[in-house]
């Protein structure tokens, strides 16, 4: 199990609660392992962030990005973030709220792509 800093349970539950629009519709896609057979957990504590989705069975993140995430600022903090999850040897992937909107079946076949990669890579 990967640490986390106990501190963002709380604000994970409140992120659960209030998911996004995105985050709804890419979490009917991937609750009840859809894909691939494969459990997905939102808003989940990792180290010292929350990330939107986690498969702690294949190592992998989902992130969905706002506009916000395009400003310079934010990129150096999404580096910053996905270097230190590649070093726990967790994979991130990312799509933005436009890809989930309006093409939620690819954004689904990327992540199948990934898990099967994933599985193939195991084996």
């Amino acid at each position: 199990m990967l640490y986390y800093k106990k501190a963002l349970r709380k604000n994970s539950r409140i992120l659960r609660r209030n998911q996004t629009e995105s985050e709804k519709l890419l979490w009917s896609c991937l609750r009840r392992k859809q894909i691939c057979d494969v459990q997905f957990y939102r808003q989940k504590p990792l180290g010292n962030y929350i990330v939107d989705f986690y498969a702690p069975s294949v190592s992998l993140i989902i992130e969905i990005d706002g506009s916000q995430h395009f400003e310079k600022q934010h990129m150096q903090r999404d580096k910053k973030r996905d270097n230190y999850f590649a070093k726990l040897g967790l994979r991130t992937l990312r799509f933005t709220n436009a890809d989930v909107f309006h093409s939620i079946n690819d954004v689904a076949e990327a992540i199948y792509q990934e898990i099967y990669t994933i599985h193939s890579q195991t084996k």
